[in-house]
């Protein structure tokens, strides 16, 4: 085995080197102070202070970190940077000399900087409870300061601006006593004056007011709402009845109408039935009107033409003889006439000659003016003669040709002979024929009847104008 007694140098040394690194971990923990997170370490004695803490004592501050103190040689306490609360409720007199009572509440603490901590450490450390009075004096000064220069209206209106006025005007006392202001707020104004409910109180009237006429336009409307809709409701029963009696007023005119439906089939067929009937009276009336066109009046047309045309031609060849008659008379005579003329000229002549230029001059004009005369009377005869020749040939045409002459006047004035016959059918606004057209046929043959009656005396008057009461042919009118 080996010797273990040479070990227990080794083993000694080990056991003592343990010893020492437990002592110096030991020593080393309890002189080891570290900073809790809302905690600052302000550590004094042997030790050299920063540059924020140089003036006045010598100390140093450790914040969110360790630091090694050696005691007896240095002193560590700690500074509390947690939120402090401080109720304020300050008298103060506005500037119109009212009264008001100001509550509120500052939220505060030690500044995070240096600074703000080597001022707090220097009034409040080991004393921190005394910062809650010095913040409410320090307060109440700068209230009472702002709010004396402000009005109540403006102290009720702008709660904000008076905090913000009062918050400026403690920051320097604050910084110097190292706090910082989190948070002023104004919880309430008491009024013992009762200043602030007099001048809410036209306030309030005129809300109340504008409530009740709020509330009475709504009555009102709701009031206008509900006649609407009884109205609605009334139009709509009226409209509901209105439309059942027209259901009903339909459905009795549909039971007439049914109860009528034959009857009026009846009639409707009856009438049907003659309004064919009138139809087949009109096609009928029509068809006679044609074929009385046909067989009557214009056969009837055509021989009064054919008489009149042959009237005319008879009229125009005898008138044309007679002119020829006339006409030849007339040449016959002025030829005599000129023979005659001719043949005094010619003795004046000789009568001239055989007198003598000189001394039978005037004899022989004056023979030759008397056979001039002589000739220009026979001429004259003659003519006259002639014209006389003219008019009896004219004259014995027409007695020879009366019968011709006047028909051809009857037949031009045919026409209007049939209109006077007809004419008292002019003024008879609706003419009913019965037997169709038997009945026209009938009527019309009445009218030419009785134009037929009337020729012979119409004849007769014609023939009777063309002569004289002896008895002798008229010469026709020129």
């Amino acid at each position: 085995m080996p010797d273990i007694s040479a070990l227990y140098p080794l083993f000694a040394v080990l056991i003592g080197a343990a010893v020492v690194i437990a002592v110096i971990w030991l020593t080393t923990k309890l002189m080891w102070k570290v900073a809790e997170p809302n905690e600052a370490l302000i550590i004094s004695g042997l030790t050299r202070g920063t540059l924020e803490t140089r003036e006045g004592m010598d100390f140093k501050i450790v914040t969110g970190k360790g630091a090694l103190v050696f005691p007896g040689l240095q002193t560590v306490r700690t500074l509390s940077l947690t939120l402090n609360e401080t109720e304020l409720k300050v008298s103060c007199v506005t500037s119109q000399g009212i009264q008001v009572i100001v509550e509120g509440v500052v939220i505060y603490k030690i500044g995070d900087a240096p600074p703000f901590i080597a001022n707090a450490a220097r009034r409040f450390l080991g004393q921190q409870p005394k910062m809650e009075s010095q913040v409410y004096n320090v307060f109440e000064g700068h209230l009472r300061s702002i709010i004396g220069s402000m009005t109540m209206e403006e102290i009720i209106r702008e709660r904000d601006k008076l905090g913000s006025q009062v918050r400026s005007a403690s920051g320097v006392e604050m910084e110097k006593l190292g706090l910082v202001v989190d948070s002023l707020q104004i919880k309430d104004l008491q009024d013992p004056t009762s200043y602030i409910e007099n001048i809410a109180k036209p306030h309030i009237a005129q809300v109340k007011m504008e409530a009740r006429i709020a509330e009475a336009t709504r009555n009102r409307e709701a009031a206008e709402k509900e006649a609407e809709a009884e109205a609605l409701i009334a139009d709509a029963r009226s409209i509901s009845a209105i439309r059942q009696s027209e259901a009903q007023a339909n459905a009795e005119r549909a039971k007439a109408r049914a109860a009528q439906a034959g009857p009026l089939a009846d009639a409707t067929a009856r009438q049907q039935v003659v309004v064919q009937e009138t139809e087949v009276a009109k096609l009928e009336a029509d068809r006679e009107e044609q074929k009385l066109q046909t067989t009557v009046r214009k056969p009837a047309d055509a021989k009064a033409y054919a008489k009149r045309t042959d009237a005319e031609g008879q009229k125009s060849a005898d008138i044309s003889a007679a002119e020829a008659l006339a006409r030849r008379t007339e040449l016959e005579a002025e030829v005599n006439a000129r023979r005659t003329e001719l043949q005094a000229n010619a003795n004046a002549a000789a009568a001239a000659a055989a007198a003598g230029a000189t001394k039978v001059t005037g004899e022989a004009e004056a023979a030759a003016t008397k056979a001039r005369g002589d000739a220009a009377a026979s001429a004259i005869k003659a003519k006259a003669l002639a014209e006389a020749e003219g008019i009896k040939a004219r004259a014995e045409a027409l007695g020879t040709n009366q019968e011709a002459v006047i028909s051809q006047q009857l037949a031009e004035n045919m026409p209007a002979i049939i209109a006077a016959a007809a004419e008292p059918f002019a003024h008879v606004g609706q003419l009913t024929v019965l037997n169709g057209g038997d009945g026209i046929n009938r009527m019309i043959g009445g009218i030419l009847a009785q134009v037929g009656d009337y020729l012979p005396a119409l004849r007769s008057a014609l023939r009777n104008g063309r002569e004289d009461p002896k008895g002798r042919t008229k010469a026709p009118d020129a």
